[in-house]
């Protein structure tokens, strides 16, 4: 079986808006990528229990700790055939306070050097259209149907105005 990673994908209502926590990958490889390059907190497993990985992931890279409920999503195939298991949980990060891991790896490139580079570099809140601009194409189905169950489960969400007064949605 191929690589498995586990992950949580926050999310909040914000003035009657659907909002969602994404991390940007650090280290040099990542650093100028930006559209397309986005993910939510994960990291592979292999015996762990996957939600406890989700969960662990997210603290890890992070700093901050999901509670409550969560709504299982169906896995997705990554563009290099990871298979991402992923959860969907109300809360809240603060994004400008994340603090990450970190990996080591040769850089640059055959030069013998290793170095240190947080697993995250940066986090933010984004609006659901905002979000699928920066996530990873393989991860977008993640957002649709986070977006499907919250809508199904309260359909004023579905309608709510778009100026953002409609009433709050949430699982």
């Amino acid at each position: 079986m191929g690589k498995k990673s586990a992950g949580i994908l926050l999310y909040r209502i914000t003035n009657g808006k659907l909002e969602v926590f994404l991390v940007h990958p650090g280290g040099p490889i990542w650093e100028h990528k930006d559209a397309g390059a986005w993910s939510i907190p994960k990291g592979e497993f292999t015996t762990e229990d996957p939600l406890e990985a989700a969960r662990r992931e997210l603290a890890e890279e992070t700093g901050c700790a999901a509670q409550g409920d969560f709504l299982a999503l169906t896995p997705v195939r990554q563009h290099s055939g990871k298979m991402v298991y992923a959860w969907a949980a109300r809360g809240d990060c603060d994004a400008d306070q994340v603090r990450s891991n970190a990996f080591h790896m040769e850089w640059p490139p055959a030069s013998g050097r290793r170095q240190e580079f947080p697993e995250v570099d940066r986090a933010a809140w984004f609006s659901l259209e905002a979000a699928r601009g920066k996530i990873l194409k393989g991860q977008v189905p993640l957002l649709d149907e986070l977006e499907r169950l919250l809508d199904a489960a309260n359909p004023r969400r579905a309608g709510a105005d778009p100026r953002g007064t409609g009433a709050e949605g949430g699982a």
